[in-house]
C-alpha cells in the first residue's frame, strides 16, 4: 500500500514536473514575443529619429531658402511683377517650412509615446524573465525532489526484498 502511495506521489511529481515544462515552454515564447515587439519599437523609434532628422534638415534648408528670398526681395524692390513673384514664392516657403514644423512636433510625439511604450515593454519583459527563473528554480526543486524520492523508492525495494 505505500508503493501505491510512492507511485501516486511520483505520478503527482511527473504531472507537476510536466506543468512546470509546459509553463516555461509558454512563458519563453511570451519573452521572444514581447523581445520581437521591442525590437519593433526600437526600429520604429530609429525610424522616428531619421524621420525628425530630415524635417530639421528640412526646415532649416527652408528657412536658409526663406533668408535668401527675403533678402532678394529687398534688392528687387524695382519690379513689381518679381516682387509678387518672389512675395508668392516667399509665402509657399513660410507655408512648407510651417508644414514641416507640424511634421516634427508629431514626429517628437510619436518618438515619446513610442520611448514609453518601450520602457513599458522592457519591464514586461524583466517580469516574465523573472516568472521564468522562478519556473526554473521550481522545476529544478521538483527534479531533485523527485530524485530522491526514486532513490528513497530503490532503498525501500532493496529493504523489502531483503525481508
Amino acid at each position: 500500500m505505500a508503493l501505491d502511495g510512492i507511485k501516486a506521489r511520483m505520478q503527482q511529481l511527473r504531472i507537476q514536473a510536466d506543468e512546470s515544462s509546459a509553463k516555461v515552454d509558454e512563458l519563453t515564447t511570451k519573452v521572444k514575443k514581447l523581445e520581437q515587439e521591442n525590437l519593433a519599437k526600437e526600429q520604429e523609434i530609429t525610424s522616428l529619429t531619421h524621420k525628425l532628422s530630415t524635417h530639421e534638415t528640412d526646415i532649416e534648408k527652408l528657412e536658409t531658402t526663406n533668408k535668401d528670398l527675403k533678402e532678394q526681395l529687398d534688392h528687387v524692390g524695382q519690379s513689381s511683377n518679381q516682387s509678387e513673384a518672389l512675395q508668392r514664392r516667399l509665402q509657399i516657403l513660410e507655408e512648407e517650412a510651417e508644414e514641416a514644423d507640424k511634421n516634427i512636433r508629431e514626429t517628437n510625439d510619436k518618438l515619446r509615446q513610442t520611448d514609453v511604450k518601450a520602457g513599458h515593454y522592457e519591464r514586461k519583459v524583466q517580469a516574465l524573465e523573472s516568472a521564468r527563473d522562478q519556473w526554473e528554480e521550481k522545476y529544478e526543486e521538483m527534479s531533485k525532489k523527485y530524485a530522491q524520492v526514486k532513490k528513497d523508492l530503490e532503498e525501500f525495494q532493496l529493504e523489502i526484498g531483503n525481508i
